[in-house]
């Protein structure tokens, strides 16, 4: 309850925060937050192209449809990550000289991308208009399912931002992993060409459950799978307090390490 009401009397901090994630990562751009759009659509459109001539037998319809409703939702991801990871250090200058409630930083890269993936969801809505899947009340579901990945974000973001402080080598192994998740998530393939003996394999990793999620309110136009909702919903909340709980030890030393 105490991070709640902290979380309230430093609202207008967050609400800043926030502001500043999302405009000072387009800074001086000529586009500016355009690029919210363009980056996840060029990514899909490179991935298109090449793909299909990697997977010859390629078996899925509205392939473009079917990549960007798994590239979009693992761009939120990995955004959050990435730029999260640094959050706690570049903000060293502040920590040192004003008191606030350091998860704040981690919180407002996360919000900051929830805003920018919803603002990118309108390209999918598009694709889906004018590919001739169209739309289905299985959208409701998009909020539920966003909130289940910034938790499980934000669970990983205060762990990872936290140790970044102390061994800043972290975001570079960080995002060497995050390269390697990328091809063990079913983004540019279907999970059923592997094997059903060693599928399991890929539901170990949680963003599988979370696109395949997406795809089915989105691509599909089906109810996602309840039982992977909460499985996936749990192991982000227990996520999210472990990693909360190890940010708070660690931060007794930010002030004396950034």
């Amino acid at each position: 309850m105490i991070v709640f009401k902290n979380l309230f009397q430093y609202r207008e901090l967050l609400k800043t925060n926030v502001q500043k994630e999302i405009r000072g990562k387009y800074k001086g751009s000529f586009l500016g937050v355009l690029w919210s759009f363009l980056n996840p659509l060029l990514m899909v459109v490179v991935y298109a192209l090449v793909f299909p001539f990697i997977m010859k037998n390629n078996s899925i319809d509205n392939y473009l449809i079917y990549l960007i409703t798994g590239v979009i939702p693992w761009n939120f991801f990995t955004t959050c990550i990435t730029t999260g990871c640094n959050c706690v250090w570049i903000n060293g200058g502040i920590i040192k000289k004003v008191y606030f409630p350091r998860e704040i930083l981690p919180i407002s890269v996360v919000v900051a991308g929830l805003i920018n993936f919803l603002i990118s969801c309108v390209i999918i809505l598009l694709f889906l208009i004018f590919g001739g899947v169209g739309l289905s009340f299985q959208l409701l579901w998009l909020p539920l399912i966003a909130l289940i990945q910034s938790l499980l974000s934000l669970g990983l973001l205060f762990v990872l931002s936290a140790i970044n402080v102390y061994v800043r080598d972290v975001e570079y192994i960080v995002s060497f992993f995050l390269n390697l998740l990328f091809y063990a998530t079913p983004i540019l393939y279907t999970a059923d060409m592997f094997p059903e003996s060693i599928r399991w394999i890929l539901y170990l990793n949680p963003m599988t459950h979370l696109i395949e999620a997406y795809r089915n309110i989105f691509y599909y136009q089906t109810m996602p799978s309840i039982s992977s909702l909460l499985y996936i919903g749990l192991f982000s909340l227990i996520v999210l307090i472990v990693g909360f709980m190890i940010f708070r030890k660690l931060e007794k030393g930010f002030a004396e390490e950034v």
